[in-house]
């Protein structure tokens, strides 16, 4: 059953549609890996990168709602179950238990940049096809390497 048409025609709809899928289930298994971290965070940093980590889970979750809804809008029911998410996230995550302030950031750093680069992937992929979707990607992609910088900043070497 279709209840929403896009104006895309099919083709362009279909790859824009996957562009979001990847990225709603990357932002929402983001999400998670950064409550997980900000739970189990432990260390003399255990403040900043706590207040850090609710930045990024925000913003993630913030996209994840935008992403599912520019889904929804082109006609493609956005699927963010938990079994999905499961099944398809694949960016790098924390261990199990309590995590050193150093061991979360390196986490964040490494989540935030596989992000990014399936997110690099999809702008191309959607740049005929739907450049609002690309837009859009973009957007999120500026957030995520900002957060991903400051993250990198957080364990620079010690002159």
């Amino acid at each position: 059953m279709t209840v929403v048409r896009s104006t895309l025609p099919d083709d362009a709809r279909q790859i824009a549609t996957d562009a979001l899928q990847e990225t709603l289930v990357d932002l929402l298994g983001l999400s998670l890996t950064g409550k997980q971290a900000h739970w189990n965070i432990v260390g003399p940093r255990f403040r900043s990168i706590h207040l850090q980590l609710d930045e990024v889970v925000s913003s993630a979750r913030d996209f994840a709602d935008t992403v599912a809804e520019r889904a929804a809008a082109l006609g493609t029911p956005p699927d963010g179950r938990p079994e999905t998410v499961a099944a398809r996230f694949s960016l790098p995550g924390p261990k199990d238990g309590w995590l050193r302030d150093d061991e979360v950031v390196q986490v964040m750093v490494e989540a935030l940049e596989a992000a990014i680069g399936g997110l690099r992937s999809r702008i191309e992929a959607t740049e005929k096809a739907d450049p609002v979707t690309q837009d859009l990607l973009i957007s999120i992609t500026a957030e995520l390497e900002k957060q991903r910088w400051m993250f990198q900043a957080e364990n620079a070497p010690r002159d």
